[in-house]
C-alpha cells in the first residue's frame, strides 16, 4: 500500500522530487523516497509532471 499523501510532501509544485536539502532526509531515506515516488508514478498514483 502506497501512502500517496506522504509521498506528495516530497514533490514540488511541478511534481518534481525535492532535494534532500529541502526535505531534510538522509541519503539512505532519500533513495527510498525516490524509489517509492517512481514506483507510484508507474502505477499511476502520482503524476510525472503538472502542466
Amino acid at each position: 500500500e502506497q501512502d500517496t499523501e506522504l509521498l506528495r510532501k516530497f514533490l514540488s509544485g511541478q511534481a518534481k522530487i525535492l532535494s534532500p536539502r529541502r526535505t531534510g532526509v538522509c541519503a539512505k531515506h532519500q533513495r527510498k523516497v525516490t524509489k517509492a515516488i517512481k514506483k507510484a508514478r508507474l502505477m499511476g498514483l502520482l503524476p510525472f509532471t503538472v502542466k
